[in-house]
C-alpha cells in the first residue's frame, strides 16, 4: 500500500538554502493553489520538473545584472513566489531561495495535477491528456491560474496564502535526472541545472534555445 503524501507545510528554512540544493529537493513536493474567494476548488500539483537559476552567478538568470522592478521579489526573503510574463503571452512561476538580498530561484517546469483536475481541464482546454495539464512552465501557470498578481506571494504562509507548499513525497536521488536547462542560450545554457523525475510522463521535453520573436 502506497503511503499518502505528507501534508506538513514546508517551512521557510527549506528555501533558505543554496538553489542547487533546493531545486532537486522540490521534486515530489506538493503545490497547493487555492482561491481566497472560493470561486474554484483547490488544485494540488505534485512537482516533477524544475530548473535552478543562481542570480549573479548565472547569465541565464533574470537577476544576473542586478535588481529591477521586474525581478525585485528574487532579492527578497526565501519562500516567496516570483512570477514573470514572457513573450507577451505566458506566465511562469518560480520559488525564491537562499538568504534575503542574494537572488536565486527555482522555476517550476512541470507537475502532475493530483487534486482539482476538473478545474485544471477547464483552464487547459487544449490538453489532450491529463498528463499534459501542467507539462511545461506556461501550462503549469495556466492550469493553476498563476499570473503577475501573485508575484511576491508568501508560499510559507500556509493556509492564508493562495499558493503553498506541502512536504509531499520527496523522491530519492536515484530517481532524479539532470541536464541543460530548456531554451537557455549563451553561457547560461551549459549548466545542467534542470532536474526531473525519471520516466515521469508529466515531464516536459527538452528543447535547446532558438531565437523567438516577441508577439506584437
Amino acid at each position: 500500500m502506497i503511503a499518502a503524501p505528507d501534508r506538513t507545510p514546508l517551512a521557510r528554512d527549506f528555501f533558505d538554502r543554496p538553489v542547487l540544493e533546493v531545486a532537486p529537493d522540490l521534486l515530489g513536493r506538493v503545490l497547493v493553489r487555492t482561491d481566497p474567494d472560493g470561486s474554484a476548488d483547490p488544485i494540488e500539483l505534485r512537482i516533477t520538473e524544475v530548473e535552478a537559476y543562481d542570480g549573479a552567478n548565472d547569465p541565464g538568470s533574470h537577476a544576473f545584472r542586478g535588481p529591477t522592478a521586474r525581478n525585485a521579489v528574487m532579492f527578497g526573503p526565501p519562500g516567496h513566489v516570483y512570477v514573470y510574463f514572457t513573450y507577451g503571452m505566458w506566465h511562469c512561476m518560480n520559488l525564491v531561495c537562499g538568504p534575503e538580498g542574494r537572488a536565486s530561484a527555482v522555476l517550476l517546469r512541470a507537475g502532475e495535477i493530483t487534486e482539482g483536475v476538473e478545474v485544471a481541464r477547464k483552464r487547459r482546454l487544449s490538453a489532450r491528456h491529463d498528463r499534459e495539464l501542467a507539462k511545461g512552465p506556461a501550462r503549469l501557470a495556466t492550469a493553476l491560474a498563476v499570473d503577475r498578481s501573485l508575484d511576491g506571494t508568501d508560499a510559507c504562509a500556509s493556509q492564508s496564502s493562495p499558493l503553498s507548499l506541502l512536504h509531499g513525497t520527496p523522491v530519492t536521488s536515484d530517481q532524479v535526472l539532470s541536464g541543460p536547462r530548456t531554451g537557455v542560450s549563451g553561457d547560461g545554457g551549459i549548466h545542467p541545472w534542470r532536474f526531473w523525475i525519471t520516466n515521469d510522463p508529466t515531464v516536459s521535453p527538452y528543447r535547446a534555445h532558438t531565437p523567438r520573436r516577441r508577439r506584437t
